[in-house]
């Protein structure tokens, strides 16, 4: 008995021994809750030094893997539509994404997060009935813990984590722990986006700035719309940007400039205000956005040139109380961000600029205009008073000279040089005309300058400037209907030769003698056999109903050649 004694283990020091564990078990418990504090405060100064939002984004989602011990994790962007627009993926290689195909929309269980935004936690992802399963070469993931981002009372996004490490599920610690991160993340997103509005809010005033000197410094309006488009596309990040401009005296508007993607299928295009995406701009005066241009129902008007396109935009150049001066459209590619508000804000500004600007600079041109009509007008009083003054004197005493003169072919030569005379103030007469029109509406300008700026406004266009030679008393010989006809065919081989031929030169050639003919010459493909020829049919009607003839032909050296040619009336 007395060596039984000696051997046992006296009560207290048992439970000692137990008070003892469990007080290592407590601190190992505050050690470790201790070290993920720290952990946590890192991760919230860490994500609150990024000012970049693509750069804040990625640190959150690394954080919050690391302090839940996740396998993966991702941050979803809501967009304006209410799916996401931006998936941030932590934890899969860039050979997996791409194997996996596109990136989640919002449907199945992350769309619960985005329609209920409160933490959700599962210990098994299939269980929850809004979950429908992995796409193809997707990796496993079992247990799931997910909690929103809000920015100033409004979701932002949700944060995704699964697969907990070492095969166990996510806890009520770790769903506290990624809750404090979440809003630790709204402040940083917060921040990062306050910045990027305010260096893009910057790009666009110095390109309002830039637009602003360009009109200005008097460059001419193909090169201020360039600029425009340059810019704004640049800015907003887009696939393709457009500008079109009314035509005038009608309910359309006219593509004068398209670059990016599908480009080729927008210049040129006459399209009507109702029915056309930039129409609904005009008509409205406002702001138009669309999440998906392809299947947008305002868009019933025109050819089909939208493929691979998706987010648009287009906002009106001016006002309705002041005039719509254009629309600019632009858009992304398909399954690119949204325009979002804040964007599209900035962008109503810039137009709003620009607009300013081009009114400015026409009333600089109406000061300029002004003072050319003056001098015409000097020029013309100049030419009446002297120059047909001296020659009609000159002519009289050549006929009263005729009666001194014996020889017959000396007497023929002084008639031939009186009927010279005849001409010629009959020219200046012409020109003085010219000179003189001030009439409203289109008759305000000679055939010679309607022609002009026809042919400047396909070099906006067809990319380059057509050579344009005009000949003949265009603007004296050829009578107000025929002048329309004229423009309206040179617009439509214009037009044709930008859309079709796809030419690198343009020739345009006007003449008036006993008829006016209207010549088109390009460089480019040629007359395609079977192809549409309605535009072709309808400057052989133009013709016909005045009397006239056309013909349309390709060239031996390649190229095509337009001919329109009309009588014109006895003088």
């Amino acid at each position: 008995m007395g060596s039984a004694s000696e051997s046992s283990v006296p009560l207290p020091q048992l439970r000692l021994d137990d008070l003892l564990d469990e007080l290592q078990a407590r601190l190992n418990a505050a050690r470790g809750a201790r070290d993920r504090i720290h952990s946590l405060l890192e991760a919230v100064l860490a994500v609150g030094r990024d000012l970049e939002l693509a750069q804040a984004l990625r640190h959150i989602v690394e954080a919050a893997v690391n302090l839940v011990d996740a396998e993966y994790g991702a941050l979803g962007v809501i967009g304006e539509d209410h799916r996401l627009s931006q998936f941030v993926p932590v934890g899969v290689t860039a050979e997996q994404v791409k194997r996996i195909g596109a990136l989640p929309s919002g449907h199945g269980l992350l769309g619960e997060l985005i329609r209920h935004p409160v933490p959700l936690r599962l210990g098994k992802i299939s269980e929850h009935p809004s979950s429908y399963g992995f796409p193809a070469n997707h990796p496993p993931m079992r247990s799931f813990l997910g909690v929103p981002i809000r920015v100033r009372d409004r979701v932002f996004g949700n944060l995704y984590l699964t697969e907990k490490r070492g095969g166990g599920e996510f806890d009520a610690e770790d769903e506290a722990v990624l809750s404090t991160l979440a809003v630790a993340a709204g402040v940083a997103i917060d921040n990062a986006r306050l910045y990027a509005q305010g260096r893009l809010r910057e790009r666009w005033l110095a390109a309002s700035a830039e637009i602003t000197g360009s009109l200005l410094s008097g460059s001419s309006e193909k090169e201020v719309l360039d600029l425009l488009v340059a810019r704004a596309g640049e800015i907003a990040g887009a696939d393709l940007a457009v500008v079109a401009l009314p035509v005038p005296d009608s309910e359309e508007l006219e593509v004068r400039i398209a670059v990016g993607l599908c480009e080729r299928e927008h210049r040129g295009l006459v399209l009507p205000l109702e029915g056309s995406f930039m129409g609904a701009a005009a008509r409205t005066g406002e702001l138009v956005v669309s999440t998906n241009v392809q299947q947008d129902p305002r868009i019933t008007a025109g050819p089909p040139r939208w493929r691979g396109l998706g987010p648009a935009v287009a906002v009106p150049i001016g006002t309705p109380e002041h005039g719509v001066r254009g629309v600019l459209m632009l858009a992304r590619a398909e399954g690119d961000p949204l325009f979002e508000s804040d964007e599209s804000g900035l962008l109503l500004s810039f137009a709003g600029h620009a607009a300013l600007a081009m009114e400015l600079a026409e009333r600089r041109r109406d000061s300029e205009q002004i003072a050319l009509l003056q001098e015409r007008d000097r020029i013309a009083r100049d030419l009446h008073d002297l120059a047909i003054q001296r020659l009609f004197a000159t002519g009289m005493t050549l006929q009263g000279a005729i009666r001194f003169i014996d020889h017959p072919e000396a007497g023929n030569r002084v008639l031939r040089a009186i009927d010279d005379l005849d001409e010629t103030a009959k020219t200046i007469r012409s020109t003085i005309f010219g000179l003189r029109a001030r009439e409203a509406g289109p008759a305000a300008k000679g055939l010679r300058a309607r022609v002009v700026e026809v042919v400047e406004r396909a070099a906006a266009v067809l990319g380059f400037t057509p050579g344009l030679r005009m000949s003949g008393l265009l603007d004296v010989t050829v009578p107000p209907q025929i002048a329309d006809e004229a423009v309206a065919v040179l617009q439509e081989a214009l037009s044709n030769a930008a859309r079709h031929a796809d030419a690198t030169s343009v020739e345009v050639a006007l003449a008036a003698d006993a008829e006016l003919t209207v010549t088109v010459t390009d460089n480019g493909v040629g007359l395609s056999k079977g192809g549409r020829r309605s535009g072709l049919e309808n400057l052989a009607e133009r013709a016909a109903a005045l009397g006239g003839a056309f013909d349309a032909h390709a060239l031996p050296h390649g190229g095509t050649e337009v001919l329109w040619r009309v009588p014109l009336p006895p003088e």
